[in-house]
């Protein structure tokens, strides 16, 4: 059986991983036949947002306690992951991938990514290892990984982002996989996309674990 490692952000869109995104793309990975492990740094959250009025609130969180609400507790921080013990890695979406993850909310094009993240990235990928990320976490990957191919669907701001760190854009409808074999990175828009809801969100994940796997 195929193992995925999946980094999470945290837990909420505004703040931290998508969680429709991550429950789907952990449900797809359970659906194809493959078992999969959670990881995600353990530091404190860039922001914390209140998920009903979009405002950011005074408080402090982590990043790993609040993802362990995602994944039951079963959960490892990312400095425990190793690539010898994957077969593949995906990163959900969700506004803590340009937050905690990587300064991309706040630097664009400019952004750094968090050194754990990058080392698993890099690590999987010299490898030669399926790397797959769903709706604005692909932009984690364009500056990590030169001259890849990958999506976030049309959003031109963030396309012009990509292209300037190196990365090759492909504009792409919902539910549709970017693929580029040479890297064997695999990307989907999901939320990005407007007006997508939760089924569209599962066919993307669907097909994004898929592509990975084949």
């Amino acid at each position: 059986m195929k193992k995925i490692a999946v980094i999470l952000s945290g837990c909420g869109v505004f703040d931290g991983s998508e969680i429709g995104e991550s429950m789907m793309a952990l449900l797809a990975i359970d659906l194809c036949g493959a078992s999969y492990a959670i990881f995600a740094p353990d530091k404190t959250q860039a922001v914390v947002m209140n998920h009903l009025t979009g405002e950011p609130m005074a408080e402090q969180r982590n990043v790993l306690v609040e993802a362990a609400r995602i994944a039951r507790g079963e959960i490892e921080p990312l400095s425990a992951f190793r690539a010898a013990d994957f077969d593949a890695l995906l990163l959900p979406g969700g506004f803590g991938a340009a937050k905690n993850l990587s300064t991309y909310a706040v630097d664009g094009e400019n952004m750094t990514v968090d050194p754990e993240v990058a080392q698993a990235v890099r690590t999987m990928h010299e490898a030669g290892k399926p790397i797959g990320a769903m709706c604005i976490a692909p932009v984690i990957l364009a500056r990590l990984l030169p001259g890849v191919k990958l999506t976030i669907g049309k959003d031109p701001r963030t396309a012009a982002h990509i292209t300037a760190m190196g990365g090759v854009h492909e504009l792409t409808e919902e539910a549709q996989v970017s693929a580029d074999n040479v890297h064997k990175v695999f990307t989907t828009p999901c939320y990005m996309l407007s007006g997508v809801g939760l089924s569209q969100i599962f066919q993307s994940a669907q097909a994004l674990v898929k592509a990975m796997l084949a």
